[in-house]
């Protein structure tokens, strides 16, 4: 795991296409904006890790298909 340290509005890049900006900290809670293209899903762990349950459960073992997922349009912060 690659640890780094940012401050406020802050941002890292992963690979060309997806941001990762600190939007806010207030000392409990870390509020981080993500820019990323549309074809790429950013979900909460947890929200995925449900996700990947749900297509584990088609007949016969089998996967279904990806569930209907809908994205927010993500804005900049400035």
């Amino acid at each position: 795991m690659l640890v780094l340290t940012r401050k406020l509005k802050q941002s890292i890049m992963i690979g060309e296409d997806i941001e990762v900006t600190v939007l806010s900290n207030d000392g409990k809670k870390v509020r981080l904006g993500i820019q990323a293209p549309p074809a790429v899903p950013v979900h909460r762990s947890e929200i995925y890790d449900e996700i990947q349950a749900k297509r584990g459960e088609g007949a016969g073992g089998e996967r279904s298909e990806q569930p209907e997922l809908t994205r927010a349009r993500g804005r900049r912060a400035g």
